[in-house]
């Protein structure tokens, strides 16, 4: 067949670049131009205020919805840089805002909030939003620059002097690109607690502006980690076994990284597992929520024996046995994070499995050994749990 009788040839390859190929196929970079798109990019932005603000002194972001369908996103860090760009030979301000994976390189190690190869905010916040201002504070000095649909429109302008550092990014997502522009503070909300309980002492402000009875605010800051994170999906789950919240922390360098898990059983006879690679929730799981269940099934089995509730010619307790009644968060922070299939939510690291079913076979095996009452309870149901086939 002909490239005439087709009518394709190289004559019909168009390339896009730049804003302009995030404006014309939107849906790659935010995964949709519908509300899920929208959340997307907000909680791009959001990541990239959270990893700016504790690299710094900080810890405090804010995030506001305002009247005229706008967002508000406001961090403490050090502030985006004003000093002209190597490569670009602009302001870096600007390049950050109109450069497709244009960033500061990270300089605290592990990042708070791992956004992936694909996330490339603020330069497709900034093209997928009609309006945009950039307000930084940085050295003592507050710069201002305004886009439109990734556009500058002017150079950044001195706008006084700044006693504190931070970037505050304000902008309209644009209502010619996505279906609906009006986000969900309750789906916002869920997502920044997540993020509180991921990151203890991180300061989050989530303000709706939008209603006309007056403003609703959220304020999200826990200091018990993920041990209080399973306290309160535990209590939403309703009927408890009456067993403790295990938690801990372990750093581990053989997975270049730290992990922080937390578990305890509610009278569900559901599973309810929630794992975060660098503050990113897994939705499709991965080698940490493998080692969770297999060092579960470990710990449970040796107590089993132990206690004579199993024999020798018992078969050992399979992984696939532990998750009736479990509530459990398994979090870890990595310096190098592998995400695989074409979602990019599951975890693949090979030596984190291992080393948290180590982890959790040891703390989980000495609270059994240390709360009998409570053990016995938890693993009779294990032991009663189904085998699947």
């Amino acid at each position: 067949m002909s490239a005439e009788s087709t009518g394709y040839d190289a004559a019909r390859i168009t390339v896009l670049e730049g804003r302009e190929a995030v404006r014309k196929r939107a849906g790659m970079y935010v995964g949709s131009t519908g509300l899920r798109g929208l959340h997307h990019m907000l909680l791009d932005e959001v990541g990239r205020a959270v990893n700016a603000s504790l690299s710094g002194r900080g810890g405090r972001v804010e995030v506001t919805l305002t009247p005229d369908a706008g967002v508000r996103v406001t961090d403490d860090g050090p502030g985006m840089p004003f000093e002209d760009c190597a490569d670009t030979g602009r302001p870096g301000l600007e390049t950050q805002l109109t450069q497709l994976f244009a960033g500061a390189q990270e300089r605290h190690g592990r990042r708070t909030v791992f956004m992936g190869p694909w996330a490339a905010a603020p330069s497709v916040t900034n093209a997928l939003s009609s309006r945009l201002t950039a307000e930084v504070r940085r050295e003592g000095v507050r710069r201002v620059q305004e886009f439109a649909r990734g556009v500058a429109l002017c150079p950044p302008t001195d706008a006084g002097p700044a006693a504190e550092s931070g970037t505050t990014l304000t902008f309209r997502p644009d209502a010619a690109i996505f279906e609906t522009v009006e986000c969900s503070f309750a789906a916002l909300a869920a997502r920044l607690t997540e993020l509180a309980f991921l990151n203890p002492g991180l300061d989050l402000v989530l303000t709706d502006e939008r209603s006309p009875d007056g403003p609703q605010r959220a304020r999200l800051r826990f200091l018990g980690g993920v041990g209080e994170f399973v306290a309160l999906l535990d209590a939403q789950a309703g009927e408890h076994l009456g067993a403790d919240v295990i938690a801990f922390e372990r750093e581990d360098p053989r997975m270049a990284g730290n992990m922080e898990v937390a578990l305890s059983w509610s009278g569900t006879h559901e599973e309810r597992v929630r794992g975060f690679v660098n503050s990113m929730a897994t939705l499709n799981g991965g080698t940490h929520e493998t080692g969770l269940r297999e060092g579960v099934a470990a710990a449970v089995d040796a107590y089993a024996r132990a206690q004579g509730l199993l024999t020798a010619a018992d078969p050992e307790v399979r992984a696939d046995r532990v998750g009736a009644d479990l509530t459990a968060v398994v979090s870890v922070k990595l310096d190098h994070p592998e995400l695989i299939d074409c979602t990019r939510r599951s975890l693949g690291n090979v030596a984190v499995r291992a080393c948290v079913a180590e982890a959790v076979r040891e703390h989980l095996g000495t609270w059994l050994e240390e709360h009998p009452r409570e053990a016995g309870k938890v693993v009779a149901r294990i032991l009663r749990a189904p085998v699947r086939d």
